[in-house]
């Protein structure tokens, strides 16, 4: 880490069993660790970034731990103490998020003072920020706060939806006419502010008032739907601030209605990562990583044009290979996975351009670049190094057609072997990053089907 600074370190303790108690507990034994993990275990692109190092302590409860994180770089955090509660074997996960500013190396530890004198493995990590600026040594942690947590209160880790029936249509955890969307209101790192849209459909004649509640909380707010609303209306539910002591990353509105109906689920990464081994959803197939993209990329491209059709009436999606590493096996999807799929995790925002400027962008810039990837609304011919065939919700694109686009603002940029978007018109910079996009899909359209790869033609 010579020469780079690491900074801001968040530490979060999460309970996978057992309650916070007062009073003094008798020494319990044994004491045994589970297995130390990063996420991401290693990280190439944007900087500053956020690595979550994280290991389980199994413990006959009642018992008192008593313990502090390590580092490599020698520094120690401030020593902590949890009562665990209850009886019987207990597992409480512990784990610290750690602030990035450059390239680095290392690892932490849970050093374990009480009931025993015990060390975890270590959880090791490395960093490789792309154009970032050499900075001078200093402290390299520093910011430390904590929080505790329990599965099933409003600060447990994001549950995901329920998987979604047998039959052809997606998503059939969630009832039809109750959407919810994400509009950030601040810069994409933490701390953020951003705000919960609601979106009802098939909604039946003449004024009515809507009870809802973000799951997790206990007050019910009202919404007050006008007579004359066609069928369809939407407002802002909620204004959220997270920083880095929220213990939330995921948002789900609930309805005071029969059948207990809930919306979409909404997440964001950047003041709390996930646990890397919790299932955001399910994968029908294998959905592959080609060398120009394939399918990975269509369900990257769709997830992405779904975070923010919503609030900013984006009509398609464009993602490029860079930095995509893998794609996804049949089966369950942990968390991690979306981290080994796209590190990076960069803001999606969206931008406006004529279909003559669009044909121009969609020609690599580098053959090893491979071809943008759009969403299912879009497809495109590659001839010769020109765009001969394009065409939106099957229609041609005109020269003149302006078409809303959705994409990651370093691809935008012109930094991932593409044109540069110049010329084009910004629409909002207001969208989650694309993991969460991502996440927020999978979830919702469990299990996830797998794209066939054919919305790009290269001749």
């Amino acid at each position: 880490m010579a020469g780079r600074r690491i900074g801001g370190l968040v530490a979060v303790v999460a309970l996978a069993s057992g309650t916070l108690v007062s009073g003094a507990q008798a020494a319990p034994h044994p004491v045994s660790f589970g297995t130390a993990s990063a996420l991401p275990k290693t990280h190439t692109g944007e900087c500053p970034t956020t690595v979550t190092l994280a290991t389980t302590v199994r413990v006959k409860a009642p018992a008192t731990l008593k313990y502090a994180w390590t580092f490599s770089d020698g520094d120690t955090g401030r020593a902590r103490t949890y009562k665990v509660g209850g009886k019987g074997l207990k597992t409480v996960r512990l784990s610290t998020s750690v602030k990035v500013d450059g390239d680095a190396r290392g690892w932490g530890a849970v050093r374990l003072a009480s009931p025993v004198r015990k060390t975890s493995g270590r959880a090791s990590f490395a960093v490789t920020c792309t154009g970032a600026d050499e900075v001078g040594a200093g402290d390299v942690w520093d910011s430390v706060v904590t929080t505790v947590e329990t599965p099933g209160e409003p600060g447990d880790q994001a549950t995901p939806p329920p998987p979604a029936q047998s039959g052809d249509t997606p998503g059939q955890h969630r009832e039809r006419g109750a959407t919810i969307a994400f509009e950030r209101t601040t810069a994409v790192k933490c701390p953020v502010t951003f705000k919960v849209h609601g979106y009802f459909e098939d909604l039946p004649e003449g004024a009515q008032t809507v009870r809802y509640r973000r799951v997790g909380t206990e007050e019910w707010k009202t919404v007050n739907v006008p007579a004359g609303h066609g069928g369809a209306y939407s407002t802002v539910l909620e204004t959220l601030a997270w920083d880095w002591e929220t213990a939330e990353n995921s948002v789900r509105i609930e309805f005071d209605q029969p059948g207990g109906r809930r919306s979409n689920v909404l997440y964001y990464f950047a003041c709390r990562p996930p646990s890397g081994e919790a299932i955001v959803g399910e994968a029908a197939g294998d959905i592959a990583r080609t060398g120009t993209g394939g399918p990975i990329a269509e369900l990257v491209a769709d997830a992405m044009l779904e975070s923010v059709r919503r609030v900013t009436g984006a009509e398609t999606a464009l993602v490029s290979i860079y930095g995509m590493r893998q794609g996804l096996k049949k089966g369950p999807i942990p968390f991690i996975d979306l981290w080994h799929i796209q590190p990076a995790g960069f803001a999606v925002d969206v931008r406006s351009m004529t279909g003559a400027q669009l044909k121009k962008i969609l020609v690599p810039s580098s053959p090893s670049a491979g071809v943008l990837t759009p969403s299912a609304s879009l497809r495109y011919t590659l001839t010769g190094g020109a765009v001969t065939e394009l065409t939106l919700n099957g229609k041609p694109v005109s020269d003149t057609q302006v078409v809303k686009i959705a994409a990651n603002y370093h691809l935008m940029g012109g930094w991932q072997g593409f044109p540069q978007w110049t010329g084009s018109t910004r629409v909002a910079t207001s969208g989650p990053d694309d993991k969460a996009a991502l996440a927020a899909y999978i979830a919702d359209h469990s299990p996830v089907r797998v794209p066939k790869g054919d919305r790009v033609t290269v001749r």
